[in-house]
């Protein structure tokens, strides 16, 4: 049976990195979703729900055949998602409150068939991460890099934020963005190309 095209619904240039590193061919067709929380929404219900609005809004707009991937990723501590940092003053207090503790990572898988966007292949993903201890001048050090501001967190752990790390349990290409053997579960599932 012939596999159905793949689409990347999302800009992210460490999920496309982590497909063509699976050796997937594949396109990129993102759109914009609303990304706020809901009242009382906890993180993997938000993780899940936009990476299934993501995935959906793209599938609708293709008129051709195709398996849909969405996803979206979250860091959390103390039950408070981190975002991206809006400028260097955030991204300093952010990962001074990850130092020496630990937080999770979720990432929400979502794949679906275009256009219809009718049949879905979901996952949450948990990763635990653990900092080391930091002290301002290496935060300042980091942060001066400008890894940290188009990143959750505000630390990229295939890059140079990679040193901040003591620890993981779980899926590292998680932390990444992509949690690789459950997106391509998905993926396989829908028709879409194996790897």
């Amino acid at each position: 049976m012939t596999s159905l095209p793949l689409v990347l619904a999302s800009g992210s240039p460490r999920r496309k990195e982590l497909l063509e590193e699976a050796g997937l061919s594949f396109t990129v067709h993102s759109q914009p979703v609303d990304e706020s929380r809901k009242d009382q929404e906890r993180p993997d219900e938000m993780a899940l729900r936009l990476a299934r609005s993501k995935a959906r809004v793209v599938a609708c707009s293709l008129s051709e055949p195709s398996v849909v991937l969405g996803a979206d990723t979250l860091v959390v501590v103390d039950g408070d998602i981190l975002g991206k940092p809006k400028d260097e003053a955030e991204a300093t207090n952010m990962l001074l409150r990850l130092s020496g503790r630990q937080h999770e990572v979720i990432t929400g898988v979502a794949v679906t068939r275009a256009p219809e966007a009718e049949i879905w292949a979901v996952r949450a993903v948990r990763t635990r991460v653990l900092f080391r201890e930091l002290n301002p001048e290496v935060v300042a050090r980091y942060v001066a890099t400008g890894e940290p501001l188009d990143k959750a967190g505000s630390y990229g752990i295939q890059g140079l934020g990679g040193q901040l790390v003591e620890q993981t349990e779980g899926s590292f290409t998680n932390v990444v963005g992509l949690p690789m053997v459950e997106a391509l579960e998905c993926i396989a599932r829908l028709g879409g190309p194996e790897h």
